[in-house]
Parts: structure tokens; sequence; C-alpha cells
């Protein structure tokens, strides 16, 4: 009995032993972990501009327009009310002395005509006086004296009856029309009509603001390209010396705008609003150390430049000149031939 449990254990034992390799043998076989790639840093690639001696222009360019040199601008000067009407439109030829808009004046015409019958009567009453009292008597000056204020008062309500009336005060074609439309309130010393004579015309270049005509003075030359053909011109208005203006559209235009001249016989089909390109030199200056304006760097104040020295950068501080539209001008920091970093 002992011998077969004996036996039994030495098989059971066995038995473990082989269902224990097995299992094991079924387990994958862990891979070996790979070690990452190396890679390779990126070399910086730089842009590299050598200094050089070039002239460099300072230039003012872009698209003027032709406009009348004598232009009257039309408004009220007092809040008249609402608007009746304007009586005219773009391109319109006007004539000194045209009715060009109208304001509501209610009673007014009817007040004037009482206060005109008020005066006759007070005429005719004071020479009944004068020749019934004589002219040295107390009740005929008195009778002047109500005269004299009815005057005033007829006075008063011609003014307003003139102020509702926006007049033509010159000969002219319409070249701008305010949006104000009928029943509408119209302000004061706001331009409402703008009259061009056509037989006068300059250039007018207005820019983004008064700093982008920094430079800019009168009597400089400007070259007038028309088509294919160009004029000489010359300036004759700078934002410095323009006429001050209680009109605010008109001061606005006037602070960041050029007149120009354009001397010769302009082509006959040239008009107002017709465009040309203009070009005013402001500035110039030959063989001077020039680089490219990516290369100039500002930082608080300071301007400076990196200069490729060897492998490494190299800051150097620098005056810079003349500011152009693609260079600048270095006049004090770096010399010909320096390489100069680019600012991407």
């Amino acid at each position: 009995m002992s011998k077969r449990i004996a036996k039994f254990i030495i098989v059971m034992c066995t038995s473990g032993m082989l269902m224990s390799l097995t299992a094991c043998s079924l387990l994958p076989v862990e891979e070996e972990e790979l070690a990452p790639p190396l890679v390779e840093p990126v070399k910086e690639t730089l842009s590299i501009f050598e200094a050089k001696r070039a002239d460099i222009v300072k230039q003012i360019t872009g698209v003027a327009t032709f406009a009348s040199d004598k232009t009257d601008y039309l408004y009220y000067k007092t809040s008249a009310g609402k608007l009746i009407s304007i009586n005219v439109k773009l391109g319109d030829r006007v004539n000194a002395g045209d009715l060009i808009a109208s304001t509501e004046t209610g009673e007014l015409e009817t007040k004037i005509r009482v206060q005109e019958i008020a005066i006759e009567k007070a005429k005719i009453s004071l020479v009944q006086e004068v020749a019934d009292k004589g002219s040295d008597n107390p009740s005929v000056q008195l009778k002047m004296l109500d005269m004299e204020s009815a005057q005033i008062q007829l006075k008063s309500l011609q003014t307003q009856l003139e102020n509702s009336k926006l007049i033509a005060k010159s000969d002219g074609i319409v070249t701008f029309v305010d949006s104000i439309k009928p029943g509408e309130e119209v302000a004061a010393y706001k331009q409402m009509v703008t009259l061009s004579d056509p037989t006068q015309m300059k250039l007018i270049y207005t820019a983004a603001s008064q700093n982008d005509l920094a430079g800019v003075e009168i009597n400089m030359d400007a070259s007038v390209k028309i088509k294919d053909k160009t004029y000489t011109g010359r300036v004759v208005q700078t934002p410095m010396t323009a006429t001050p203006s209680d009109n605010k559209t008109l001061q606005d235009k006037n602070n960041k705008s050029l007149v120009i001249n354009v001397e010769g016989e302009l082509p006959e089909e040239i008009t107002i609003g017709s465009q040309a390109d203009i070009t005013v030199v402001t500035e110039k200056r030959e063989q001077v150390v020039v680089i490219p304006r990516a290369g100039l760097r500002s930082y608080m104040g300071r301007d400076y430049v990196q200069v490729l020295d060897g492998e490494s950068r190299k800051e150097i501080d620098v005056e810079k000149g003349i500011v152009a539209a693609t260079e600048v001008e270095i006049r004090k920091g770096i010399s010909e031939g320096q390489k100069i970093i680019l600012a991407n």
C-alpha cells in the first residue's frame, strides 16, 4: 500500500514538472530594446550681406490726383435748421450766385414782410409828427428811435433768411456733395459742397499721415509721370505751409498733403480727377556705406548690427543716416566689406 502511494506521488511530481516546462516554452521571447537613432543637429542658415558703398536716395513716391487750384468750400456758418434740398450733384457746372442748398425757414418770410410794413407805418408816423410838432420835439425823437428799432429787427430777420441759403460765390464744377438728406439737421462749418475751377489745376498727393511727408520742402523738384511721358514739377505746398482753415475736412486733408505744380502744357485729356505718378527726392548721398534695412536692428533706442566674426556673431553699435525704402546708410560703426547678418 505504501509503495503504491509513493509511486503515485512520483508520477504527479513528474507530470507537474513537465507541464511547467511546457508553459514556459509557450511564452514569447522578449526582444532587446533598441537604442534611439542619432539625429544630427540642424545647421543654422544665415543670410549674409557684405556692407558696400553705393548711392542712397530717400524719396516719396505715389499716385497724385489733379485737382483745381481754385476751390470753393461751401458750408453753413451757423446751425441753420433742417435741410430742404441740395440743388446740385457731382459734375454739375455752377455759376456764381446760384442757389446750392436751402434750409427750412418756417414763417420767416412772413415775419420779414410784416416788419417791412411796420417800418413803412413808422416812417409815415414820423413824417406826420415832424409836420405837426417840429423836428426838435421829444415825441419826434421817440418816433425816430422806434423806426430805428424796427429796422434793426428787420435786418436780423433778413440775415436769418440769408443764412438759410447756400449760394455759390464763383463759377465752377461740383466735385463734392455731402450725403446729408432732406429733413436732417445742418451742422455749422460742415462742408456741404465743393466747387472747383477746371481751368486751374495742380497735383495733390495725400499720404497716410503727416510723418510720411517728413523732409519735403517748398520748391523741391518733383518728377511727374503721365502715361509714358515725364514732366517736371515743383512742390508749392506742404503741411507746414498750408493756410490754416476753419473747415475741419480741409484742414485734415492739408495736414497730410503735398501740392505740386506741373510745368509745361498738359495733355488735353487731363481733367479734374486725372492721376499721375509722382516722385519727390528729399535726401540723397553718394558712395556711402549701405546695408539692407533687414540688417539694422533697434532696441530701446539703440541701433546696432550683427556681424559674422569667424564662426560667431558679434554685435556692433552703429549710427544710421538716410533710411530709404529698402536700404539704410551707416555713418559710423562698420566699414565696407564687413559681413552683416540679416534678420529673418
